[in-house]
């Protein structure tokens, strides 16, 4: 008689998943997700994370190695040959010290990806959404924002009554952009406030400032992230950050090293 396959494990499922599985196993394991519903959902939800890992930190995937990274890897070719004289146990003994250290370095970076993406869902529709504001008021001649410039000191008390801390609109000048004015729109968890800047040529950016919830903004209340991300999903790219509990956005239609810029301006102006 053919023994039944035996149930999948969790290793198993993600080697599947990844497109890592050995063949022979490979059937069984659709055939048994294709058969049970539980199965296929966790199956759904892992691709899911694995796919929002993907999109999150696309980025990483083209960047050069760090030159620190290739220094070391060349001294270590450059030794090799030495360390081979060695012998066995002193091999042994390497061997297992770099397993180890791989494998710790491997689980820092599982469990900062896990945290990471447990904030991600809500950094990503709050980046959308800064995206989104931009596009729709960036274009507008008349009524661009609610609250002109020459206003601002009653426009930054407004915003920060309605977003419960205290607002400052930072300088962009040293770039060409000054201020058109701001308005309040709403969010998923709460108030947020737009601000627009133009510069002489009539291109608009915008800053994006919200509250994010308890899960998003996890870990950030007692530091700041001070390294910007690029987001490039929506209407308009962006580079945001997060400082205790709250979300930033600089917006705009300009190249990357630009916004880049622009965003690390108005991040020191306003710490």
């Amino acid at each position: 008689m053919n023994r039944p396959a035996p149930p999948p494990t969790d290793d198993e499922l993600h080697a599947l998943i990844d497109g890592q599985l050995a063949p022979e196993r490979h059937a069984e394991l659709e055939d048994a997700v294709a058969h049970d519903p539980a199965l296929a959902a966790r199956v759904a939800a892992w691709r899911t994370q694995r796919d929002a890992l993907r999109r999150l930190h696309g980025e990483l995937l083209v960047e050069p190695v760090p030159a620190p990274l290739m220094n070391a890897l060349d001294r270590s070719q450059a030794r090799r040959g030495h360390w081979m004289r060695w012998g066995g146990m002193a091999a042994g003994v390497l061997v297992a010290f770099a397993a180890g250290w791989l494998g710790n370095a491997q689980w820092s970076m599982q469990r900062a990806a896990s945290a990471q993406l447990a904030r991600a869902p809500a950094m990503r529709e709050f980046v959308h959404d800064a995206s989104i504001a931009h596009a729709v008021y960036a274009p507008e001649k008349r009524h661009p924002v609610e609250v002109a410039a020459s206003e601002q000191q009653h426009l930054v008390q407004w915003l920060s009554k309605r977003l419960d801390r205290p607002l400052k609109v930072p300088d962009l000048t040293a770039m060409g952009y000054t201020l058109v004015g701001g308005r309040l729109l709403p969010g998923e968890s709460g108030a947020r406030a737009q601000f627009m800047f133009e510069d002489a040529a009539g291109e608009r950016i915008t800053l994006y400032i919200g509250t994010l919830d308890s899960q998003a903004a996890a870990g950030t209340a007692a530091s700041r992230e001070t390294a910007f991300r690029f987001a490039s999903e929506g209407p308009v790219p962006s580079f945001y950050w997060i400082d205790q509990g709250f979300g930033y956005a600089v917006a705009g239609k300009l190249p990357r090293e630009v916004l880049l810029k622009l965003a690390t301006l108005a991040y020191r102006d306003l710490s």
